[in-house]
């Protein structure tokens, strides 16, 4: 796998967006539109193992966590449908306000995104959509390596900018910024 297909033409809308195939996973940054292939049987294994252990945290609390297929509308204030030009679908959203939630996904920043890297998706996660998250305010960005296992964490700083990230390996446990109280026991999200 290579890149990702890429759509050459067009500033892409959320508009736009809503008309095209659902069985297709698109994403749409700064208006140019994405398309992801599949993702391979260790990155769903890594994406529920983390889901799993996050949820069972959530039980009872505010916050909600959802895995791909979730779309994520990055905003500006109260922009309407036809002025959204980022929608992407991270493979793990936190949301800690229910006023982002509808039917549709969420709309405006959640607080915590994690991407799972894979060979055709790399230089976005590692590229566009950091840049992406830190404009956007979101709290915290985790970047996973299923092949090396290794987790990049990227926080918001009192500037609202990512500073350099903490990098995880196999064998640390991970406290999530936005829960003091949540440790991410690596050895089961990347298993044997």
């Amino acid at each position: 796998m290579g890149e990702p297909l890429k759509r050459e033409f067009g500033n892409y809308t959320y508009v736009e967006y809503l008309t095209w195939p659902e069985q297709e996973r698109w994403e749409i940054i700064d208006g140019t539109a994405y398309m992801s292939a599949a993702p391979s049987r260790k990155h769903q294994e890594v994406q529920v193992e983390l889901i799993r252990q996050i949820s069972n945290y959530l039980v009872g609390k505010v916050c909600r966590v959802y895995g791909s297929p979730f779309d994520v509308r990055l905003v500006s204030k109260d922009d309407a449908d036809k002025n959204i030009r980022n929608i992407v679908q991270p493979d793990i959203t936190v949301v800690c306000d229910p006023s982002k939630l509808d039917d549709k996904g969420c709309k405006g920043s959640p607080d915590l995104v994690v991407e799972i890297v894979s060979p055709s998706t790399a230089s976005i996660d590692y590229i566009e959509k950091l840049s992406l998250y830190e404009k956007y305010d979101v709290k915290e960005y985790w970047i996973i390596h299923p092949i090396d296992e290794i987790v990049m964490i990227y926080k918001l700083d009192d500037n609202m900018k990512y500073g350099r990230p903490n990098i995880y390996s196999k064998e640390n446990s991970v406290i999530v910024g936005i829960f003091e109280d949540l440790t991410i026991e690596l050895k089961k999200v990347f298993g044997d």
